[in-house]
């Protein structure tokens, strides 16, 4: 289930011709699924064909034919498009890359016990052409790998980049399932990643225990984005909990809402709670608060604004001192 990093470094979207067919194909084995289109006549499944990068020729394998997926007159784009057929030199190569990938990190990790690195190789890739090698790794804090870049160019005679990653993008590439029993939506669909805050999921009314909401990386979910506008749509002209609103001439309190069934749950006066539908809060009015001039006329406030009981209270408990007869 690897992950290729073209994910990252795909090309801009080019326009189809009419007469073009388009394609799913991978780079590697068991990698993510892109769009390519083609204007060649045919293109077998599990055929491997040359594809355009912005490096240069690429081998791919053809997984099948693209599903349509926009709306007709809409102009269709690919980031990929398939140049040819591979021969049978490149076909042998191409076999061999994964061995050749696989033997590269093997000797890169030996490199960074050597160098005695603190940092966590993922994987390496090799461009098609032999013009560059790139070794992906995580780490805690900076690197000096000046001396292991050395040794690595020494050792296959290309070019050589050491790119460092964060979590997101290291369990993109290594895959694996998550918590839905489906595989991991970064390594199988996702192109970039999107911001992901907590208020999506208080938005979803999703429990806000971590372990519920953070995935394989220990990072919040991207699927936390998938439906979050939604919610926010549907919970937008809906009464807001905790807020008391008049229904069909009757004074309910708010107390949560159910945006999927387009339904509220309120409390009535005698303390019931009832669902109502759509069709019954959709013409709420919201009760808007008391002044608080009138709420101290109708407990009965003094002019000071003094309860008159607490007064009365007050002024049992302190009588006002006698006056003596020389005083006027």
């Amino acid at each position: 289930m690897n992950e290729d990093i073209r994910t990252e470094q795909a090309p801009a979207a080019e326009i189809a011709p009419e007469n073009a067919t388009f394609y799913r194909i991978h780079f590697r084995s068991g990698g993510q699924h892109f769009t390519a289109f083609t204007e060649l006549e045919d293109c077998p499944e599990e055929a491997v064909v040359m594809v355009r990068t912005d490096h240069g020729l690429e081998p791919a394998t053809v997984a099948g034919p693209a599903p349509i997926c926009c709306c007709r007159g809409e102009t269709r784009r690919a980031h990929y498009v398939i140049e040819r057929l591979a021969t049978a030199e490149e076909r042998d190569k191409y076999a061999g890359m994964a061995e050749s990938e696989h033997r590269a990190m093997q000797f890169c990790n030996r490199l960074i016990v050597s160098h005695q690195l603190s940092m966590n190789l993922v994987r390496v890739e090799r461009f098609f052409n032999g013009g560059k090698m790139i070794f992906y790794f995580t780490a805690e804090s900076r690197v000096d790998f000046r001396g292991l870049v050395k040794d690595l160019v020494q050792e296959f005679r290309t070019r050589v980049e050491m790119r460092q990653i964060g979590v997101r993008h290291e369990t993109k590439m290594i895959g694996g399932i998550g918590t839905c029993g489906r595989e991991l939506c970064c390594s199988s669909f996702i192109r970039t990643f999107d911001s992901v805050s907590i208020k999506m999921a208080k938005e979803q009314d999703l429990p806000l225990n971590p372990t519920k909401i953070s995935g394989v990386c220990n990072r919040l979910l991207c699927c936390l984005t998938y439906e979050y506008e939604t919610y926010r749509r549907l919970r937008k002209n809906m009464p807001k909990a905790g807020k008391r609103v008049k229904i069909d001439g009757e004074e309910y309190l708010v107390k949560r809402q159910n945006p999927l069934q387009e339904t509220v749950v309120c409390e009535t006066g005698a303390g019931e709670e009832v669902v109502l539908g759509k069709r019954h809060w959709k013409a709420f009015q919201q009760v808007k608060k008391e002044p608080v001039e009138k709420k101290r006329e109708r407990r009965g406030n003094d002019p000071q604004g003094t309860p008159a009981p607490v007064r009365e209270q007050e002024e049992q408990a302190n009588p006002p001192a006698p006056q003596s007869d020389g005083e006027q």
